[in-house]
């Protein structure tokens, strides 16, 4: 991907909708040539669609973007009903809320989860307790295996260099033996300083049992505005693992998530 030009944001007037264009509109900003496309998936709310609805939104921002805001309506599943739309409108990122676990902590958001599964673009999901734009500094997960796709971090790049913000490259050691020095891992170190430049500040290596508690730990002493991570691997062996760990990411973490397709 070259440039982001179209933003794509599941959109049904709920808390977590709103905070996702929220979200989008500071990313955007005023002088900005993106497109914001507001997707609504009839059929899956208890809300009543009103008809002044959308024309209240675009009146509220019309000042706030270059380009109005578009509106895209169709029945259908939702999660099925959005990449549908996503892939037919070429869209280079989808910006959506989440609610977050409820009170057991074990109810997964089936819909966010599939669409950032399946989806054949980046995906950023915006946490439903996140109050607060900022994007200086970036965390970029990843593990001891080689990157899958290192044209992958192009996009990383262009977030990094819109925002002129820094990257902290992190992982968590929670197996035993040596970081750092496999094959694989200065494959990673070459790729990563290769795409991100000048805004690669660091890397970081993390001893945690718990990898989700490893990486929040360092989102907030840190003050880490979003946290990156790798669509899964070809290596099936990796699968698994990685799908774990974004779905608990994407419904416990304490900073935006962005998963890289």
């Amino acid at each position: 991907m070259d440039k982001i030009s179209t933003i794509l944001i599941p959109f049904n007037f709920t808390e977590a909708s709103k905070k996702a264009l929220k979200y989008a509109l500071t990313f955007v900003g005023r002088f900005d040539d993106i497109k914001i496309i507001l997707a609504y998936v009839s059929g899956n709310s208890n809300l009543e669609l009103e008809p002044g609805n959308f024309e209240k939104l675009e009146k509220e921002y019309s000042g706030v973007l270059k380009n109005k805001l578009e509106w895209i309506i169709q029945e259908g599943i939702l999660s099925s009903t959005l990449l549908e739309i996503s892939n037919k409108n070429k869209i280079d990122l989808i910006i959506m809320g989440t609610s977050g676990a409820d009170k057991k902590g074990n109810k997964l958001h089936k819909n966010t989860i599939n669409i950032v599964s399946k989806s054949t673009c980046p995906v950023m999901v915006i946490p439903y307790n996140y109050s607060e734009y900022k994007l200086a500094n970036i965390a970029l997960v990843i593990g001891r295996e080689e990157i899958d796709n290192t044209k992958k971090l192009g996009t990383l790049l262009m977030i990094a260099r819109k925002c002129n913000a820094k990257v902290h490259v992190l992982t968590i050691e929670n197996e035993p033996g040596v970081y750092g020095y496999s094959k694989e891992e200065e494959k990673n170190e070459n790729a990563i300083e290769y795409y991100l430049e000048t805004f690669y500040e660091e890397r970081v290596f993390i001893k945690n049992d718990d990898v989700l508690e490893g990486i929040n730990a360092y989102v907030l002493k840190n003050e880490i505005d979003l946290v990156t991570i790798l669509s899964k691997s070809q290596n099936m062996k990796h699968n698994a693992t990685e799908k774990q760990l974004t779905e608990m990411l994407i419904l416990n973490s304490k900073a935006p998530i962005l998963v890289l397709e």
